[in-house]
């Protein structure tokens, strides 16, 4: 059985520019809705509501929007501003999606599992790239795409995005020789004891000053002549 789609509620909003600051005072956030067909629309939302609903759902995930009341339509969330310092929301970006119009995202990769290059050989695990690009109707989008890191047992091998396992009703855009995840061998550090250095004879038979040594060579005589 298929789980009921999240739903949430809109109002239309006649505010704008710095004015919106006044509804996020009051705890409406912001937002426009646009889509293929339709001219876009100013709304509001709960704040509170958006972001307990964003914590429960991925990034590919459609929402229910009902705007004023009326007949609720899918929409995908597609951008959100936060704010630079506390992270807080401040505006969001609702494409209202057609169900029969496949469309393009991406999708984070989860990692599981554990590498024996790194819990054996000390190596650290890295993921060169940790999205894939995908396209798909909207109901069949992938919300993430997870993959065993077990197969990497050396510091040679590597996964690819084509040892992932792609759903049969999407479709990867995303180059398949491209590299995924892989172990950096340990950097190993060296401490060598510092060789004494050999004397190097000067026009007069002197051992050869250093830089430091000459600058405070030159000091002396300087204040010899003084």
């Amino acid at each position: 059985m298929a789980t009921a789609r999240p739903t949430l509620a809109a109002e239309h909003r006649e505010v704008t520019g710095k004015a919106v600051n006044r509804i996020r005072k009051e705890g409406r956030l912001p937002g426009v809705v646009f889509g293929h067909g339709s001219e876009s629309a100013n709304v509001s939302v709960d704040t509170h509501d958006f972001e307990q609903l964003r914590r429960r759902v991925g990034p590919n995930a459609l929402i229910d929007l009902s705007v004023d009341g009326s007949t609720s339509k899918p929409v995908l969330v597609q951008n959100v501003q936060v704010h630079p310092v506390n992270r807080r929301p401040l505006h969001v970006d609702l494409f209202a999606v057609r169900m029969t119009e496949e469309l393009t995202v991406d999708v984070p990769l989860v990692a599981t599992g554990d590498a024996e290059a790194v819990t054996t050989h000390g190596g650290t695990l890295l993921h060169p790239s940790e999205t894939i690009r995908v396209r798909a109707l909207p109901d069949h989008l992938p919300q993430s795409i997870e993959y065993s890191v077990a197969a990497l047992v050396d510091f040679d091998t590597v996964i690819r995005v084509s040892d992932l396992e792609i759903p049969g009703d999407v479709t990867l855009l995303t180059d398949p020789e491209e590299i995924i995840a892989t172990v950096q061998r340990p950097r190993v550090e060296v401490e060598e004891a510092p060789a004494e250095a050999e004397p190097v004879e000067g026009e007069e038979g002197e051992a050869a000053p250093t830089e430091g040594a000459q600058a405070e060579q030159g000091g002396d005589q300087g204040e010899s002549a003084g």
